[in-house]
C-alpha cells in the first residue's frame, strides 16, 4: 500500500472510531465515505488512475450509501 493509501486507511479508522455519539444515520454516512474513500483510492492505485480523485468519487458514492443504510436502521430502531 502507498503512503497515501495508509493515510487515507488510518483516516478512515480515526473517523470510524469518532462515531459513538452520531446517531445510525450519521454513523452510515460517516463510515461509508471512509470506507468508500479508501476503496475508491485502493482500486484507483491499483489501476493506475489518481489515487485522489478515486477517494473523492468513493466517498461520495460511500456516504451516500452509508447515509441511505443508516436512516433505514435508525427507522427501524424507532
Amino acid at each position: 500500500m502507498s503512503g497515501k493509501g495508509w493515510v487515507l486507511a488510518t483516516a478512515a479508522v480515526l473517523l470510524a472510531a469518532g462515531c459513538t455519539s452520531m446517531t445510525p444515520r450519521e454513523q452510515g454516512t460517516v463510515s461509508g465515505a471512509a470506507i468508500g474513500a479508501a476503496a475508491g483510492a485502493g482500486i484507483a492505485a491499483i489501476s493506475g488512475g489518481s489515487g485522489w480523485t478515486g477517494a473523492a468519487v468513493g466517498g461520495v458514492v460511500g456516504g451516500t450509501v452509508g447515509n441511505i443504510k443508516g436512516k433505514q436502521q435508525q427507522q427501524r430502531g424507532n
